[in-house]
């Protein structure tokens, strides 16, 4: 039986999981509310709350799983890419409780382990398959050969999806996190209200700082003629951008399935949990006879079942890693 702990510190996030013979056991995870005063995270305060939270957030994922921690095999963390701060104290924690246990200890990347949600419930896509991964730092389309071999195909070449939701929430004066309320007034709004440019970039990357100005010049615009603007035509601001965003993901996607013949579309991290994103993606699907894999809700942003199922992936492989291993903010897909 192999028992893998997980654990994932890599943002404002501390979760911990228990994964045994690759079924998740449970999947804890303590959110950060201090941000969203601050309009963002703050490195500094996320790696002080990661550092209250890691130990009672493990502690409850052992008690969920009904074991102990003497019946964990291996710790699984996330090595990066994220806030190196926030990083190092999931590291540190890792670390410490490989060396006191005398246990294997699993370095996972953690776009990687976005993917590789998809492996934690039926249906399962079938290798090769396509997966856009789209979060607050990250938008890439990725071939997926196997479960560690993967080839990032397309990325965007400035601001990543989850970006230009958050950044386009602040300019329409809503609070942090902003991807949620744009899409919660995108449901009442009319999509095609407002024509925001699709930048036309090269081969499969992306680009969203274009659009993000041109949001910011037509609400500038529109607030001069009338300065109650925004209260007044909110949802339908909300449903052209997100209609936008969605169509520049899914325009690549496409070309991306038809370059590669590849037939099992996926897509993760957190802006997946769009309902914008997953209804068009469904549709397309249908269209093209894609067989579409949308991650569960819980799996979509950032949590420690991603990362103790790549963990026990690796573990299966003898992958691990020693106590000089180290976090690091970028690290290579």
């Amino acid at each position: 039986m192999a028992v893998i702990l997980g654990i994932e510190s890599s943002c404002d996030e501390t979760s911990a999981s228990i994964c045994i013979n690759g079924e998740i056991k449970s999947n804890i995870i303590a959110t950060q509310a201090i941000h969203a005063k601050y309009g963002g995270v703050v490195p500094e305060l996320a790696s002080r709350a990661h550092q209250q939270n890691i130990i009672p957030t493990v502690d409850q994922a052992l008690q969920q799983a009904k074991i102990t921690k003497n019946d964990v095999d291996a710790v699984a963390f996330t090595r990066g890419p994220g806030l190196l701060g926030s990083l190092l104290v999931g590291t540190s924690f890792a670390k410490s409780f490989a060396l006191a246990r005398n246990i294997p200890l699993i370095d996972i990347n953690h776009m990687q382990a976005h993917i590789l949600a998809h492996f934690i419930d039926d249906p399962k896509p079938n290798f090769p398959f396509l997966c856009l991964t789209v979060s607050g730092g990250h938008t890439q389309i990725v071939l997926v050969k196997d479960y560690f071999d993967m080839e990032l195909i397309g990325q965007t070449l400035d601001d990543a999806a989850g970006e230009a939701f958050d950044k386009t929430a602040k300019i329409l004066n809503l609070p942090y996190p902003g991807g949620p309320l744009i899409d919660k007034n995108a449901k009442l709004g009319n999509p095609n209200a407002f024509k925001l440019p699709e930048p036309q970039i090269p081969d499969l990357n992306f680009s969203f700082s274009g659009l993000k100005t041109a949001i910011l010049y037509m609400v500038q615009g529109e607030l001069k003629k009338n300065p109650n603007f925004l209260e007044e035509n909110m949802n339908d601001i909300c449903a052209s951008v997100q209609e936008r965003i969605v169509s520049i993901l899914l325009n690549k996607l496409k070309k991306a399935a038809k370059q590669t013949g590849v037939k099992d579309v996926a897509i993760a991290g957190g802006v997946s949990a769009n309902s914008g994103l997953r209804e068009s993606l469904l549709a397309m699907g249908e269209k093209y006879k894609w067989r579409v894999f949308i991650p569960k809700f819980e799996y979509c942003t950032d949590n420690a079942a991603m990362i103790s199922i790549a963990g026990y992936h690796k573990y299966l492989k003898g992958e691990f890693v020693g106590q000089d291993v180290a976090p690091l903010a970028r690290i290579p897909f």
